[in-house]
């Protein structure tokens, strides 16, 4: 099992009271409805951009991507190019009529278009949703955490969303934004130092370069596929048409995303914001993706565990299926 040093918990726990400190504090004073739900209509471009990014990522795109590049390679990035599209789209048409209706919500607008009953299904729909999603989010870095704390999963879900509500009711959309500017610099520093840390960590032989050969030869720096085949989930053309429709529904539908870009300062800072993250996040996938390659190619030369979880390792030997768990590993 791995244990945590006094300076690991340092960090950790400084950093997670600071993002959630921060985020209340800048909130105080919030005295209505439209400084909670709006953040008082204060957000700049910058922030507006990294909260979308972080909304649409967290944590379950720093940890699945690079899963997915070590399987599949470098494809999955044709999924967002239909984003730059959709973002344009929204600041021309969905960010104007928001603002010019004054909504509180996405879902304002269909009962002001269709009825109330229409207003309440989606918003019953969305809530159902992004309950289920939030569960994934918060489940996926638990798993992580498991590892170096040796807590199970059940109380570091607990602990995590505890956290979460806490800054999330105390400061409504403002702490949300503010935490969430901070937490993409902390990801991306984070990326960065994964990154560099797995290349260093290759044999003294294998360059950079001669890493990327490696990648290639076994297909995974394949980035464009410009066939027509069904069978391919990942194509230039699924990523231009399905992407830009996906996109378009859930930034410009959805209440998560909505939010982030209703508290800003103005219409020009809303759509400076959708065009600052239309512009990094395809960018920072690729990035994501090239430091699960990079895994991929660091466990050419070392030997992968059967299980990484030591917790759920112990979990196994202990039970019925102890034996065929230790065959695995010889």
């Amino acid at each position: 099992m791995q244990i945590l040093s006094f300076v690991d918990w340092t960090v950790l726990i400084v950093t997670l009271l600071a993002i959630v400190a921060y985020g209340t504090w800048q909130t105080r004073g919030s005295k209505n409805v439209q400084d909670y739900l709006k953040g008082g209509n204060t957000s700049k471009w910058w922030t507006i951009g990294l909260s979308v990014m972080a909304t649409q990522a967290s944590a379950i795109t720093f940890l699945s991507t690079p899963g997915q590049a070590f399987n599949d390679g470098m494809g999955f990035v044709q999924f967002y190019f239909g984003l730059p599209i959709a973002m344009v789209v929204i600041c021309m048409v969905f960010i104007p009529l928001y603002h010019r209706l004054k909504v509180y919500t996405a879902y304002e607008f269909l009962e002001n278009r269709f009825d109330l009953k229409t207003r309440t299904l989606t918003a019953i729909l969305f809530l159902i949703q992004r309950g289920l999603a939030a569960g994934i989010t918060i489940f996926a870095p638990a798993i992580i955490l498991s590892v170096v704390l040796g807590w199970d999963l059940l109380t570091l879900n607990i602990v995590i969303g505890l956290l979460v509500i806490i800054y999330t009711v105390s400061g409504g959309t403002r702490a949300v934004n503010v935490t969430q500017k901070h937490q993409m610099v902390v990801i991306f520093i984070g990326m960065l130092v994964a990154f560099f840390l797995i290349v260093d960590k290759l044999p003294a032989d294998i360059t950079f370069k001669k890493a990327l050969d490696i990648a290639g030869a076994s297909g995974k720096m394949k980035v464009l596929d410009f066939s027509f085949n069904l069978n391919n989930r990942y194509t230039f053309w699924s990523g231009i048409i399905g992407g830009t429709f996906l996109m378009l529904s859930y930034f410009g539908t959805d209440q998560s995303q909505v939010q982030r870009y209703l508290s800003g300062k103005s219409v020009k800072e809303m759509q400076l914001g959708m065009i600052f993250n239309a512009l990094l996040k395809v960018p920072m996938q690729f990035f994501i993706l090239l430091v699960g390659v990079m895994v991929f190619v660091f466990y050419q030369f070392n030997e992968a565990p059967v299980n990484f979880n030591p917790t759920a390792t112990e979990v196994v030997l202990n039970s019925e299926y102890s034996e065929e768990y230790r065959t695995l590993q010889d």
